[in-house]
C-alpha cells in the first residue's frame, strides 16, 4: 500500500494507494475502476503524461518530479481526456476529484511518497 502526505499543507493526499510500475500496469492505470474514494488514489511511474480514455469518472492528477514535488497539476480530468505532457514529471498521482482543491495542494509543494 501506498501512502501521499504532502508536507506543505500538512495533509494526507492518499493513504490507501496501489502503485503501477510495469508496463501493463502502467497502461492500465485506472481503466475498469468505478471510482476513487477518499484516501485511495494511484502513483504511477515512471510517467509524464496521463490519459482518461475508457473511464467513467473524473480525476485529479499530480504530476511529481524525481524529488518528489509538485511540477503540474491536472484537477478534475475528465474521461476522454489526454493531459499534457511534463517533461520535468518523474511520476504522476492519481487521485479522486476534489483532493487537490480541498487540501490546497499546489505547484511547488513537497510530498513524501511511502509504501507500508
Amino acid at each position: 500500500m501506498i501512502t501521499v502526505y504532502n508536507e506543505n499543507r500538512d495533509c494526507h493526499l492518499m493513504v490507501q494507494g496501489r502503485a503501477a510500475t510495469n508496463f501493463w500496469s502502467r497502461g492500465r492505470g485506472l481503466i475498469g475502476t468505478s471510482s476513487l474514494r477518499d484516501g485511495e488514489g494511484l502513483l504511477i511511474e515512471p510517467c509524464n503524461s496521463v490519459h482518461c480514455f475508457f473511464m467513467s469518472f473524473p480525476i485529479d492528477v499530480l504530476y511529481i518530479d524525481k524529488g518528489s514535488q509538485v511540477v503540474a497539476m491536472d484537477p478534475a480530468m475528465r474521461p476522454w481526456q489526454v493531459g499534457k505532457i511534463h517533461w520535468q514529471a518523474h511520476s504522476v498521482i492519481e487521485l479522486p476529484a476534489g483532493t487537490l482543491e480541498r487540501t490546497g495542494t499546489a505547484v511547488g509543494d513537497r510530498l513524501s511518497i511511502q509504501t507500508v
